[in-house]
């Protein structure tokens, strides 16, 4: 008897707790539609593409110690707030990356890091298609007021010195050829050093990336310099 008298006052202290609750949820939710939005993606001054294969990619390092998120890290401690997007795709040969320039354009970049033709080379591809791919990419970036930095590579002797003699000199002739920021060869200094690259001898470990960075902040400072002198339309 004594505890059905009792029940009465346990449901009012329930209905009570749960009226509380509902009511802070309520206060809580108002709270929240007052409070102004916070942006979640940072603001940058400018796009760079680094536009490559596995050497671009980054292939057997962590992600954040590629040679794009380096420069990206080098450019913002010089004061530069630009993001450097990794587009290096492991394996492609200068065919693959002419495939992909449309969407290199619509993403619409200030900076585009050309660096493709290593596996042409190891394939032993025609040095003139190669020629002629890393043209249309150059001529599609620069009929799109998109800046071009080329990177050049150099092939060993082992398919022969005619071919090697040829492959080395279509980078040269092509930013002969066209108003692009030209680095000679993409590996100075860490191309055959073990201590800079990985046990296949052909993709830089950590170190070997820091090296290139730093051997190619240089160039990104001139290509952007070259930006910024030009008249782009709005």
């Amino acid at each position: 008897m004594r505890s059905m008298l009792k029940m009465p006052g346990i449901l009012i202290v329930m209905l009570l707790v749960v009226s509380g609750l509902l009511g802070g949820c309520e206060r809580e939710q108002r709270d929240q539609r007052r409070e102004p939005a916070i942006a979640s993606e940072p603001v940058y001054d400018g796009v760079i593409i680094a536009m490559g294969d596995s050497l671009t990619a980054g292939l057997g390092v962590a992600p954040e110690k590629s040679y794009p998120a380096l420069l990206e890290s080098s450019l913002q401690a010089a004061g530069l707030n630009y993001r450097v997007i990794n587009a290096g795709v492991s394996g492609e040969t200068s065919s693959g990356a002419r495939s992909r320039i449309d969407w290199i354009i619509n993403s619409r970049p200030d900076l585009v890091i050309v660096e493709t033709g290593a596996n042409d080379g190891f394939r032993g591809i025609s040095t003139q298609l190669l020629y002629d791919n890393l043209a249309a990419i150059i001529e599609s970036l620069l009929a799109n007021d998109i800046g071009v930095l080329l990177v050049g590579m150099q092939m060993v002797s082992n398919l022969g010195d005619d071919y090697r003699s040829a492959f080395n000199a279509v980078y040269p002739r092509l930013a002969e050829h066209y108003p692009v920021t030209f680095m000679p060869f993409f590996l100075e200094g860490v191309a055959m050093d073990r201590g800079l690259n990985q046990q296949d001898t052909i993709h830089p470990n950590e170190e070997g990336y820091r090296v290139i960075v730093e051997n190619l902040l240089p160039y990104v400072h001139q290509a952007l310099n070259l930006e910024r002198q030009r008249d782009r339309p709005l």
